[in-house]
């Protein structure tokens, strides 16, 4: 029925306000209070979890099934009017405990907890619709006692191309005399967040449409079609956002079904996005309770609503989250609540059975390999050693000696199938559990053929469509293939500069390239890789693959980072304190800019000189360092490269000038003989004085100083020589030719004169 009809009642959200904070609700909000109708009312409790993921077993603050059951048992023990739900991803992406028995003691631990109904999630289609319409559901009828169909609602999953549900659309509940609806969605983005193989035959719809059609005909007071006097939407969607103001207003799908679901719904409780919030969100009969109880089993959601017990009116709201374990003094996690003993039992099975195969040491790894994000596995919009490992390890699979197809030369992880980190522990034990848990999803490996074009497109494909429930998803690369890229950049144009190999990438080739099957299907909507020719399952699981890669190495490095690097070179500012040195000499390097903490890297003489031992980024962002220049460097132009992970390197040039020999120090010419015609001399400083003699005379006058040579050049040792001397014309060159011109001279007027005597 609709929700907050009646003027406010201050006493009693006073009393039901009391009593959250009494059991440890936190973060509690209650919606306006309504003045309740006629007639008696009563607590209606509904304990949610979402996003549980096999997380049987305790673990820092995810307390496990029992825990969760335990808690269940004291809230059902103090108000028997309670309902315990989820809003999907029981199972899927779990811990080796559940995943390696194909989430069986998933399903059991929480039949046997008393979970009520949920709704389904992305995950619950990991194996395909067939699994999830046939195993998954018989063994929650099994572990439950009830219809087995209640556990997985899908109110807008089609079957293809028609209106016609695939899953059950919803299931009431009745309690204290009340039937309690409960209608299931999921998002409409699960065709790009499963293997696209395993739901051929099903459409996902508009939640709203869906909630809107379904609270309809609960409410239309015909009993054949079902009725409900209380409705309640379990979704698997949710905010990224903690904020309410900014949850409520949000332009998102989501943030679409929050204000517009149909008024008949009294309360919203989300999944999907592993946040954590308890707010209330105006709809069109005025505000309701939205929830999403964080992930893992760290809390358990409560939304209480007060009831009319003769017309089903609900009254009044409040929420919180109840924190199921607690960080002591000493850093460990204790549980709030007592363990469910039945609950117990079957965690512990399921456990030991598990660790048959799971503390088997497959590999050894040298250092933690993360996933992305300071905290590893928050951010999958960033690049990760993780993601670049896989990347690594699915193209080992598929190229090397022992592969019997075509090979791979090319591979790509998603960040959303990294599920946990390979921690490095006390001696880099890899052991079979801690690798299955990093890819828990048994995907199989498929290679296909891709153009250098379409792998541009599934590097754009990165930066998500609008709407999508995260902007960018970054790829996991293998060795040899880089790209440069922009971040803030109009659609289509983040993508510069891709290398494969050292070489700028042939678009117009084909490349032989490996994925795991939820990408090859086009998987999180990179739709180019479902375009590639010639898929080809290639036989292996990716977590066999990983095993057998530890095997054939003996330590396993983790992949570097900076296989993807930001376009630009304007993060940091270089100077020098010369840009023209002599070799020999140093010069110091000053970079701005950086990050408080940041290191850099710098080069120089193409790669032959590494400066080490760089200073961290003071707070204001600056370091600085010594180049040197050694004394046999030779004059010329070089470079200093300035780089940093993940950064487009800076390229400074400096210039090494040729070292100098000091002039000579000149000395007093003095007197020395004149120079014969066999003493030519060319070092020699030489003058000619004009005189009155006929006959050719030639005197010189020599310094101490000698031109001195140096490989080769010469250098003037005295600055008065005349240009004769500058180009080694000798003195007595000069007296010999003018002497010879002075006796043809003398020759010529005796000729002239004893011609003339002939003549008279």
């Amino acid at each position: 029925m609709p929700a907050f009809r009646q003027i406010k009642n201050f006493t009693l959200t006073s009393m039901v306000s009391a009593a959250l904070i009494a059991s440890g609700c936190a973060a509690a909000q209650a919606a306006p209070v309504k003045e309740p109708a006629a007639g008696e009312t009563f607590t209606l409790d509904l304990l949610d979890i979402n996003d549980f993921h096999g997380r049987i077993a305790p673990n820092s603050d995810s307390a496990g099934a029992a825990v969760l059951a335990g808690a269940v048992d004291q809230i059902r023990e103090a108000n028997p009017n309670t309902l315990f739900v989820s809003a999907g991803d029981n199972i899927g992406a779990s811990t080796f405990a559940s995943a390696s028995q194909q989430d069986e003691p998933t399903i059991d631990a929480l039949g046997a907890g008393g979970l009520d109904v949920s709704a389904v999630g992305n995950h619950e289609f990991d194996r395909g619709f067939k699994d999830l319409s046939g195993r998954v559901i018989d063994s929650y009828s099994q572990a439950t006692g009830q219809d087995g169909a209640d556990f997985a609602l899908g109110a807008n999953v089609y079957k293809r191309g028609t209106k016609t549900p695939a899953l059950r659309e919803y299931a009431i509940r009745e309690v204290n005399g009340i039937n309690v609806g409960f209608i299931g969605t999921v998002t409409e983005d699960v065709p790009s967040l499963v293997s696209p193989a395993g739901i051929t035959e099903l459409d996902f719809g508009s939640e709203l449409e869906a909630v809107n059609r379904v609270a309809a005909q609960l409410s239309d007071g015909k009993d054949a079609n079902g009725e409900a006097d209380v409705i309640v939407l379990l979704t698997h969607n949710g905010s990224e956002n903690t904020q309410c103001s900014t949850i409520a207003k949000e332009n998102t799908s989501y943030g679409n079904l929050l204000r517009k679901a149909s008024g008949q719904v009294d309360a919203i409780i989300s999944g999907h996005t592993h946040q954590s919030y308890d707010c209330s969100v105006a709809g069109p009969s005025g505000e309701r309770p939205v929830i999403q109880a964080h992930q893992y089993g760290t809390t358990l959601g409560k939304v209480s609503l007060e009831v009319n017990s003769t017309t089903g009116e609900v009254v009044d709201s409040t929420s919180g989250r109840l924190a199921l374990s607690a960080e002591n003094e000493a850093g460990d996690w204790v549980a709030k609540y007592p363990a469910d003993a039945k609950v117990q039992n079957i965690v512990d099975s399921a456990v030991k059975e598990s660790e048959k195969v799971g503390n088997v040491k497959v590999g050894e790894i040298s250092q933690d390999i993360l996933r992305g994000g300071e905290i590893p596995g928050s951010d999958r919009g960033v690049e990760s050693t993780l993601g670049n490992t896989v990347a690594d390890i699915h193209l080992w699979a598929t190229s090397n000696d022992d592969f019997a197809g075509t090979p791979a030369q090319i591979a790509f992880m998603n960040p959303g199938g990294l599920r946990a980190d390979l921690l490095y522990g006390k001696d880099g034990t890899v052991t079979y559990k801690a690798a299955a848990d990093v890819q828990p999803f048994a995907n199989t490996l498929v290679t296909f053929d891709m153009t250098g074009a379409q792998i541009r497109e599934v590097l754009e494909q990165q930066w998500q469509p609008d709407g999508s429930e995260r902007s960018k998803l970054h790829l996991g690369i293998s060795d040899g293939l880089t790209y440069t890229y922009v971040e803030d950049a109009p659609r289509g144009g983040h993508i510069k500069d891709i290398s494969f190999n050292g070489k700028p990438l042939d678009e117009s080739a084909t490349f032989h390239v490996a994925a795991n099957a939820f990408l090859a299907a086009g998987g999180d909507n990179f739709t180019a890789f479902a375009e590639a020719k010639n898929h080809a399952d290639s036989g292996q699981v990716d977590l066999d693959a990983t095993v057998n890669y530890f095997k054939s190495h003996d330590v396993v490095e983790p992949a570097p980072l900076g296989r993807a690097v930001v376009a630009g070179t304007d993060w940091a500012k270089v100077e020098l304190s010369a840009t023209e040195l002599a070799a020999g000499e140093e010069a110091t390097v000053t970079v701005t800019g950086l990050q408080e903490g940041a290191q850099i890297g710098a080069t120089a003489f193409d790669g032959q000189l590494v400066i080490s031992d760089i200073p961290a980024a003071d707070a204001e962002g600056t370091t600085s360092f010594e180049l040197p220049i050694d004394e046999d460097t030779k004059a010329g132009d070089y470079d200093l490269v300035i780089s940093q992970t993940q950064r487009e390197d800076i390229v400074t040039v400096f210039s090494v000038v040729g070292a100098q020999t000091p002039s000579p120090t000149p000395t007093e010419p003095t007197e020395t003989p004149s120079a014969s015609p066999t003493d030519p001399t060319p070092s020699q400083s030489a003058s000619s004085e004009p005189t009155d003699s006929t006959e050719p005379t030639a005197s010189a006058s020599a310094t101490d100083s000698q031109v001195a040579t140096d490989d080769a050049k010469e250098t003037e040792s005295n600055q008065e020589q005349d240009h004769l001397a500058q180009t080694g014309f000798g003195a007595a060159w000069l007296g010999i030719a003018a002497g010879v011109i002075v006796l043809l001279g003398i020759v010529l007027l005796l000729v002239r004169r004893l011609g003339n005597k002939h003549g008279h």
